[in-house]
This record gives C-alpha cells, sequence and structure tokens, in this order.
C-alpha cells in the first residue's frame, strides 16, 4: 500500500504544495517544549470552531429566517428533524463554550506575555478574531425570535441611535427598517450565516501563519528560534508539533468532549446561562420581560454599560456607557503598547503586575455576575467601582510595568 499511496502523494506534490505544508506547519514546525495546561485552549478554539460551522450548516436547512415562522422553525427542528435537538443543542452550548476556551485563551497571552515583540501584529489578529466572534454571537442570538432574543436586539440596536448625528441612519442602516422586524430578522440571519463565518475563517487562518512564521510563545517568555543548533539549526529548546503536541492536544479534546458533551444531554440550558428560559417564549412587541439581560459572555460589557448613570460635559449617560463598553473589549488591542515590562512572563514579572492581574481578572467576575443581575442602587455602585479598576489595569500599566521589580529571565526554557 506504500508504494501507490507514495505516488499518489507524490503526484499531489507537483500540483498542490502538501507535503510542504504539512512540514512547515506540523512535523517541521517547532514549538517550545515547555507548554503546559494553558496552552489546550487554542486548538479547543479550533474545535468548537469547526463545530459551529457543521452544526450551523445542518440548522439553516430547517430554519426560516421569517419574524412570523423563526420561533417555529426552531421548535420544529428540536420536536420533528431527526436528531434536531442534538444539532440545536451542539451549536447552543458551543456558543458558549467557544467563550470559554477564547477567554481562557486571552488569559493565557495576557499572562505569559504573548501580545509582545514579536507577536503585536499576532495578537492585534486575534482581537480582529474576537470582535467577530462577538458579533457572531449577537447575531445569532437573535435568530430564534424568543424574548430574549427580541428585546436583547432592541436594547443592542437602540445604542446604535445613541450616537450623535449618524445614530438613526446606522441605526436604519443595521435593521433595514425604523424597528425590528423580518427585515432585521433577514440581515442578521445573512450577516450570520455568510459573512461573519466567512470573515472568522479568514482571520482564524490568518492568525495560524503568523503564529507559525513568528514561532509559539511559552511560559518562559523566551524566544527559541534565538538558540538553535548550529548544525541542524533546529532550535534545541523545542520539538516538532507533531506528534509532540497533536497527542497532547488529542488528551484535551477527550477532556474537553466528556464535558461538552455532559452539558449537552444533562444540563443544555445551564440553568439558564446557556440557554435563557425566555427564549423558550415567542417575541411579544407588546410585552416586555421583566429583566432585559443578555448572554452571560456579555454580561461584563453589559454592566458598564449600565454603570454611567450622569450626563458628562455634553455627552448624556447613555452614549458614555456606549463609548465605556466598546473601549473595554478594544482596549485589549493596545497592550502590545502599554506593557513597559523588560520581561513577557508573568513568573517573572513583580508582585505589582501580578496584583493588578489578579484585581483585573476579579473585576471581570464581578462586571460579568453584575450585568446578570436587575439593576439596584447597590449594584450600580458595585460596577463602577470594578469598572474603574477593570480600566486602571490598563490606563495604569505603562507606569507599573516599567518600575516593577522583575527576575531575571532564565537563558534556556524550563521543563
Amino acid at each position: 500500500m506504500s508504494k501507490p499511496l507514495n505516488s499518489m502523494i507524490g503526484w499531489i506534490d507537483k500540483r498542490f504544495p502538501l507535503t510542504s505544508n504539512w512540514k512547515a506547519h506540523l512535523t517541521e514546525y517547532y514549538a517550545p517544549k515547555n507548554f503546559n495546561f494553558w496552552y489546550y485552549f487554542g486548538s479547543l478554539a479550533m474545535l468548537v470552531l469547526v463545530n459551529q460551522l457543521l452544526t450551523g450548516i445542518f440548522l439553516t436547512m430547517s430554519y426560516k429566517p421569517d419574524a412570523g415562522m423563526a420561533f417555529a422553525s426552531v421548535e420544529y427542528i428540536m420536536r420533528d428533524v431527526e436528531f434536531g435537538w442534538l444539532i440545536r443543542y451542539m451549536h447552543s452550548t458551543g456558543a458558549s463554550m467557544f467563550f470559554v476556551v477564547v477567554y481562557l485563551h486571552m488569559f493565557r497571552g495576557m499572562m505569559y506575555g504573548s501580545y509582545q515583540k514579536p507577536r503585536e501584529l499576532l495578537w492585534l489578529v486575534g482581537m480582529g478574531i474576537f470582535f467577530i466572534l462577538m458579533s457572531l454571537a449577537f447575531t445569532g442570538y437573535i435568530l430564534p425570535w424568543g424574548q430574549m432574543s427580541y428585546w436583547g436586539a432592541q436594547v443592542i440596536i437602540s445604542m446604535f441611535g445613541a450616537i450623535p448625528v449618524i445614530g438613526d441612519s446606522l441605526s436604519y442602516f443595521i435593521l433595514g427598517d425604523f424597528t425590528l422586524s423580518d427585515a432585521a430578522l433577514n440581515r442578521f440571519f445573512a450577516y450570520h450565516v455568510v459573512t461573519l463565518p466567512v470573515l472568522l475563517v479568514t482571520l482564524v487562518l490568518v492568525h495560524i501563519l503568523a503564529l507559525h512564521e513568528v514561532g509559539s510563545n511559552n511560559p518562559d517568555g523566551i524566544e527559541i528560534k534565538e538558540n538553535k543548533d548550529p548544525v541542524t539549526k533546529i532550535p534545541v529548546d523545542g520539538i516538532p508539533f507533531h506528534p509532540y503536541y497533536t497527542v497532547k492536544d488529542i488528551f484535551g479534546v477527550i477532556v474537553f468532549l466528556i464535558v461538552f458533551c455532559g452539558i449537552i444531554f444533562f444540563a443544555p440550558e445551564f440553568g439558564g446561562y446557556f440557554l435563557e428560559h425566555n427564549n423558550f417564549i415567542p417575541a411579544d412587541t407588546l410585552k416586555t420581560p421583566d429583566h432585559i439581560a443578555p448572554v452571560w459572555y456579555f454580561t461584563p460589557y453589559y454592566s458598564m454599560l449600565r454603570a454611567v448613570t450622569v450626563n458628562f460635559l455634553w455627552i448624556d449617560a447613555k452614549l458614555w456607557g456606549v463609548i465605556l463598553m466598546a473601549a473595554a473589549v478594544v482596549i485589549f488591542a493596545f497592550l502590545p503598547w502599554l506593557d513597559r515590562s523588560p520581561v513577557k512572563s508573568i513568573r517573572y514579572k513583580g508582585p505589582i503586575f501580578k496584583f493588578a492581574m489578579a484585581m483585573f481578572v476579579i473585576s471581570f467576575f464581578v462586571l460579568g455576575w453584575l450585568g446578570m443581575k436587575s439593576p439596584t442602587p447597590l449594584y450600580t455602585t458595585l460596577a463602577q467601582i470594578f469598572t474603574v479598576i477593570y480600566f486602571a489595569f490598563f490606563l495604569l500599566m505603562p507606569w507599573y510595568s516599567k518600575i516593577d521589580k522583575t527576575k531575571p529571565e532564565p537563558k534556556r526554557v524550563k521543563k
């Protein structure tokens, strides 16, 4: 069998760079030998992306992007389409798990300084993926056309209307109508199944190519390409990605799938965090839910939106909330230029950075929790406090990262 197989591969290689790409991105792509638990989440994000694309294709076969039929078509998928319930739960659970692995992937990058030279462009492309992912989640959230889908969309669209001068025109352009209606649902469906997935897949490919050009970072923050064997020209602290890390990632995939399948089969709604109870009620334009809140992965930013309660200068509170919420996402892109530390990894950074990182993580979780709650004076005050802490992590970074006492980085990676 080997001779016919080799002949076929040779025939392909003359017409397509199959073997050279296999070597460049797997067998001869050398990664640091000290990857740890935090390096599972990049490959897991790829796994969830494939799951979302495949299950999304099957869902579009039975879904009706019509304001009068959308909710009923989802019920049809759940009740009458063979294994439709499984495909829908794989997609809805996958949406939340996508954000779980992406948030952890970003956190790993922040801990180990994966945004620093020479990976600034890699980080910016990753932020582009994050922005597209949030847009995909929002447009997909509207498609079931349940109560929370409809009224959550009303809240988000109203934010665009708060923009001076162009707000109303922008809202009309997004909706295709003066109100959230059938035209808007068709547009969001087109964005969700065509435009945004194409952009996402393109950016993911660019992200991988950029990663393999500059090389992977590692928990010690050492550039393994700077220390190569003089004869073989292979990094002395590197090992081939395949088979070593492909086997490691397969173990991570197995553990992830156990958790993923456990949620799908035993708790697909996850207590209302993955699928809200109000979204099992058809959209009613005349009845507002008692409490409107987005899905859990948007709640930290939603909490910031509600934290602004007073007008400032010539800008009203609502617009300040929109600006603050947008800034909370965009500010991640500036990390390569905000961090002035001479070392990359948190292992060798000083106590000030570690304290700031801990406070940032706490603020993110607290803001997420507050975003799920109905607003009260106490919760609003807490949201304001933790919003300040959130932004302080970034805005004060040029100062505290420069004065922080660091440890010297080792010359070789630690196993």
